[in-house]
């Protein structure tokens, strides 16, 4: 069944068991004559889909690029230091709305050699103080360079999903998971790398450039 709904729409696979339970309840309502509860159920089941799209990109080639993990808008831009690794860095936040997709990319190519859950509050994603929210960091080694994702949740999300592990490697703009309604993503790229975005700038996950790393 969820191949057939991948065939049919590009979804992320958490839509598979919603969407076909409330397009049946819905069907159902419809068939019985309860008009009302039927036209309530299309209409979260239609939500539903549109959340979890999951559309294809083109993603960019060079070697030193690095893409958005996310779609959603800058909202920060400081010098940090990478989570886990203690390197100077410049962090990056996107939030995402929840008419933004949801599904979330790897920036770079590497190997996965962090990943770290943080429980945490449910805050505003658009706020600084969100770092302190349920968040699931993963780090990307790429060279001897590390490039690090943090996906937050928000007040309206709750649930983090990560799909990858330490030890596997990924590609630049791969699917490594996604944040279940409204969120923040924020990427740590080495301090030297050049941005290409600024605060206010909308992005779209694997196929904006966000930085090029320093060449080694």
């Amino acid at each position: 069944m969820n191949n057939i709904l991948s065939r049919a729409l590009p979804l992320d696979r958490s839509a598979t068991f919603p969407a076909i339970g409330l397009g049946a309840a819905s069907v159902l309502c419809l068939g019985i004559g309860a008009l009302i509860a039927g036209g309530v159920l299309a209409t979260l089941t239609a939500a539903v889909l549109f959340f979890f799209r999951d559309p294809h990109r083109r993603v960019p080639s060079g070697r030193d690029s690095i893409v958005s993990p996310a779609d959603g808008t800058v909202v920060e831009i400081e010098e940090h230091p990478m989570p886990v690794i203690g390197a100077p860095s410049t962090r990056v936040a996107i939030f995402l709305s929840i008419f933004d997709v949801h599904v979330n990319r790897a920036p770079c190519s590497g190997v996965i050699s962090e990943v770290h859950y943080q429980p945490g509050n449910h805050m505003d994603a658009r706020v600084p103080a969100s770092t302190m929210n349920e968040s699931n960091l993963i780090v990307i080694r790429t060279g001897t360079k590390h490039v690090g994702v943090r996906q937050i949740a928000g007040r309206i999300a709750r649930r983090v999903v990560c799909r990858v592990q330490p030890g596997q490697r990924v590609q630049r703009g791969q699917r490594i998971g996604v944040i279940k309604f409204g969120s923040r993503v924020e990427i740590c790229v080495p301090a030297d790398s050049e941005l290409k975005v600024e605060i206010g700038d909308h992005v779209w996950g694997g196929r904006s450039i966000l930085a090029s790393l320093a060449s080694e």
